[in-house]
């Protein structure tokens, strides 16, 4: 019997991805000679329900519309036989059926169009660069030496304290814009920048002031203004989880002018945080004591942070045009609706991202199904299931996981979602990109603190990232650079992923390719909203377009020895090496391409 589904094709669903509320969706099973077809229907956490496919020229059809927005799940079945998916989500036999998913998002749920066809770049910002002196608060030090690696041993207590400093504050940010300019980047992501105890700053002392180590509220302005001035949008990370113990609202060890929920159960930030034992046992991200969970159901708590004058929008109206949720699934469906009602009443241009590891579309967070994607919570995530398949590829040189997670990608998650999603190869939690490649295995800190590459693994290493780099420019999403990947840094796990920019050992090779790559992704039109399409994929190589009416960019990734001839009518100039070809191209064995037939970029 041969019959076709991909839900990929629009010839077989009308809507590619997720669908909206009160919108048609046709539903095509293409079969010569079936004798009967159901549709079976299942609305996550129900029974499944039966619906007759109508028999229609070529196979079989049936339109489906949702009045409510949700999370459902579907498979066929055809002459009393099940069909599912297989792993790229093309219709299959088999005897435990794998359920397609039709996500359902409500009226309405758009995302910010500024971001699409844009390149994000994340600072760490006491590491990117250091604009005059700058002096270490109590409990603090400050390196002496910019390039020193960051401390990573445990104190007498076995603890990391995270108290060493580089010094690198706004003011270095703003004076390095015209760097990023060159860079191509159009959107500025800040790890936290306000007032905290540790260089990371992830546990929030006041979320009202920056961090006085990072300059002043003047030198936040002047960021943002010189910002503006070059079409760069800032996005800063929002910590809403847990606060630092030595904040203004715990206040632990007395620091701040306000009594603070530690010290006393008057205190108004009391129900904030949820003690077992007053005052030294109470709930903290991850059991780390530094780190008090917050109650995210407090109505106080919920009023300063989502309220009218609440730190959204404060910040909002200082001029940043978006959020990224630290720890998102660890903050209930419901704060994270008020998160993003907060924004959007604000600013509704601004953008809310996720930080979620997994499919964010059907993510299960402590037992509970989360809501993101279906248009009251996130607009974008942190791409990390990309992240894992384009590492995967180049280091395996088998495409099987890069095209499982791609069509995973396009058939869950809304499109206007799929084009804003923040695509990384590296972030402050995870190995340095270069690293990762390298292949090179170590197991401790000890290690950790020590390897570097040699000029060969290195140079391995960097035409890996090439490729990887090219992946990532190019696919659906927005590609986010981490800072100092485009140089070429090193480094294993947090501290080392954190060492100050090498502003002194710039590999400029590898930032001249990732320039050129930005230049390519801004000239063209093709990387803002338009559709990927997979054109040919073995084992080893795969070509895909992005196309609109008038542009079509053809990209080429080959990691096994065969050549392949990529044919096409008239002439297509090869962006990465600026020659030009008619009618045909070869990408050779171990090679790479982006083929358009816009020539003048």
């Amino acid at each position: 019997m041969d019959i076709y589904y991909n839900p990929l094709d629009p010839r077989c669903k009308s809507v590619t991805g997720a669908v909206q509320q009160n919108i048609d969706c046709r539903i095509m099973l293409f079969a010569e000679n079936a004798g009967h077809c159901e549709l079976i229907l299942r609305r996550d956490g129900e029974e499944a329900q039966s619906y007759p496919m109508h028999k229609v020229a070529g196979g079989w059809c049936f339109v489906l519309s949702f009045s409510d927005p949700g999370l459902y799940f579907y498979h066929f079945k055809i002459d009393q036989t099940e069909a599912g998916r297989d792993d790229l989500h093309l219709l299959t036999f088999s005897s435990a059926v794998t359920d397609w998913q039709l996500l359902v998002y409500s009226e309405g749920f758009s995302t910010p169009d500024w971001m699409k066809g844009g390149v994000m770049y994340q600072i760490f910002p006491d590491r990117f660069y250091r604009s005059g002196e700058v002096r270490a608060g109590r409990g603090q030090w400050m390196h002496k030496n910019w390039n020193e690696s960051p401390e990573y041993r445990a104190n007498q207590f076995g603890k990391v304290l995270n108290n060493d400093f580089f010094g690198g504050n706004l003011k270095g940010i703003t004076e390095k814009l015209d760097y990023l300019t060159e860079l191509g980047v159009t959107i500025l992501y800040l790890n936290p920048i306000f007032r905290a105890y540790s260089n990371h700053r992830y546990d929030t002392g006041d979320y009202l002031q920056i961090d006085p180590i990072l300059g002043t509220m003047e030198d936040f302005n002047e960021l943002i203004r010189s910002c503006n001035e070059r079409g760069i949008r800032v996005i800063l990370d929002g910590v809403f989880n847990h606060t630092g113990d030595d904040s203004r609202y715990f206040n632990k060890y007395g620091h701040y002018d306000e009594i603070g929920a530690y010290q006393s159960k008057e205190s108004k930030y009391y129900a904030w945080y949820n003690f077992h034992c007053f005052p030294d046992s109470y709930d903290s991200w991850w059991g780390i004591d530094v780190l008090p969970a917050i109650n995210e159901s407090c109505p106080s708590y919920v009023e300063f942070i989502t309220g009218e004058n609440g730190v959204l929008r404060q910040w909002l109206r200082a001029g940043i045009s978006g959020w990224r949720l630290d720890v998102a699934d660890e903050l209930p469906d419901e704060f994270v609706e008020k998160i993003r009602s907060a924004v959007k009443t604000e600013s509704p241009n601004a953008v809310v991202i996720g930080e979620v590891w997994e499919d964010a579309s059907n993510k299960i967070a402590y037992s509970k199904r989360r809501r993101y994607f279906q248009g009251k919570e996130l607009d974008s995530v942190m791409n990390y299931p990309l992240k894992n398949a384009i590492i995967n590829f180049v280091l395996t040189n088998d495409t099987s996981v890069l095209r499982q997670t791609i069509a995973m990608l396009r058939d869950n998650y809304p499109k206007a979602v799929l084009d804003c999603l923040m695509n990384i190869l590296g972030t402050h939690d995870t190995f340095r990109i270069l690293t990762a490649l390298s292949g090179v295995a170590v197991h401790t800190k000890e290690e950790m603190s020590r390897t570097k590459l040699s000029e060969e693994q290195r140079a391995e290493a960097i035409e890996k990232l090439k490729v990887a780099g090219l992946l990532l420019f190019t696919v659906f999403g927005v590609p986010c650079i981490y800072y100092g990947d485009e140089i070429g840094m090193e480094g294993y796990a947090d501290p080392f992923c954190r060492f100050p920019f090498a502003w002194d050992a710039i590999d400029e090779d590898l930032l001249k390719y990732f320039q050129r790559l930005s230049k390519i992704r801004s000239s063209l039109s093709v990387f803002t909203t338009s559709e990927f399409h997979e054109l040919y994929a073995d084992k080893t190589c795969i070509v895909y377009e992005r196309r609109t009416e008038r542009e079509v960019a053809v990209i080429g990734v080959n990691r096994g020895t065969n050549r392949f001839d990529l044919c096409f009518n008239g002439s297509m100039c090869e962006l990465l090496t600026g020659e030009m070809y008619s009618d045909k191209y070869t990408l050779e064995k171990n090679s790479i391409c982006i083929l358009s037939n816009k020539t003048d970029i």
